[in-house]
């Protein structure tokens, strides 16, 4: 019989400056000693811990530690008077799963400020669904619209890396929100999946990732962009005049090859997006947009659920492109 005084958990250590990951059994005391402590029902599977699981990215800042950048579940005990056991509540960013310990495991204690009370109409498995890729997604969107991009305009969005996690939920929610979506995919094979989350318009990321003059043909009038680099260089050479980029990825690079034309001859705004450090208010707005405009069934269609012992594995795989749309962890499976 299992000890009802254990959980389990995938940590990560290091030996012989390598990282391994392990599944193993906690208590806990072996938790951080910080305010909520949380029964974890999901957490999710992104572009981040793929880097931190494998030990391929300078994401983990101090070992051991419970990776997963994200969870959803319930308070089960409070120091704060924002929470009380039973309320529902999602994590995205602040550093969990990097600096502090995060989802991967049946438990998790954290901060209360890192907390979002969950919108009543999603469920924890929903909420990981949606994750810290699907919150960026929510994020890329609700900065175009600020930036004026409408959904009656005469060109289409524009979403880079669209298979991936954000780029699958952004096309999803931009498809519900009315807007013509341009779909950059480099596997033909995912274009029948696009096209079911909305996008009519397919381009070869090649054909993106090709040097571009300061300025092109007027194709966009906005982008979701996931990728950076020569991407983000030729999507924002194709922006139309008024238009807007919101940058939220760099799978292709930190560098950004282009010039200010795009910016000083034709008005584009690149805005930045970041879904670690985002405020509490624009983080219950996000989430309440998400539980209003994200279609359950299109995102039951771009999720697969896995277990713990599935996520060294699938760690590689999303460093290798090989992941389409979302993986939910159930650390209780």
């Amino acid at each position: 019989m299992t000890d009802p005084t254990t959980f389990r958990a995938l940590v990560l250590d290091q030996r012989d400056g390598q990282t391994v990951a392990e599944l193993t059994r906690l208590t806990d005391t072996d938790l951080p000693p910080e305010q909520v402590l949380v029964a974890v029902d999901y957490s999710s599977l992104n572009y981040k811990d793929g880097l931190a699981v494998t030990g391929k990215g300078k994401i983990v800042r101090r070992f051991p530690l419970v990776p997963g950048i994200d969870l959803a579940g319930t308070v089960l005990e409070s120091a704060s008077s924002a929470y009380r056991s039973g309320d529902r509540v999602v994590l995205t960013g602040w550093g969990v799963g990097e600096s502090f310990w995060g989802g991967y495991a049946q438990r998790a204690r954290v901060k209360a400020e890192w907390l979002t009370p969950l919108p009543d109409s999603l469920g924890t498995r929903q909420a990981m669904a949606i994750g810290t890729a699907g919150f960026t997604a929510m994020l890329c969107v609700l900065a175009l619209e600020q930036a004026g991009v409408k959904p009656d305009g005469a060109k289409p969005v524009l979403v880079t890396g669209a298979s991936g996690g954000v780029g699958s939920v952004a096309v999803a929610l931009l498809a519900q929100l009315g807007y013509r979506i341009a779909a950059v995919t480099g596997r033909l094979e995912n274009e029948a999946y696009l096209r079911e989350l909305g996008a009519t318009e397919f381009i070869d990321r090649e054909t993106m990732n090709q040097p571009c003059r300061p300025l092109e043909g007027q194709r966009w009038s906005g982008v979701v962009d996931t990728v950076g680099g020569r991407v983000l260089a030729r999507a924002l050479a194709e922006t139309d005049y008024g238009g807007a980029v919101a940058a939220c990825g760099l799978a292709g690079g930190i560098d950004l090859p282009t010039t200010v034309m795009p910016f000083i001859l034709r008005g584009v705004k690149l805005l930045g997006v970041d879904s670690v450090l985002c405020p509490p208010e624009p983080r219950r707005m996000a989430w309440a947009r998400l539980a209003r405009d994200l279609p359950a069934a299109v995102l039951e269609r771009m999720t697969e659920v896995v277990s713990l012992m599935e996520v060294p594995r699938l760690a590689e795989a999303i460093l290798a492109g090989q992941v389409r749309g979302r993986v939910v962890v159930d650390p209780n499976a």
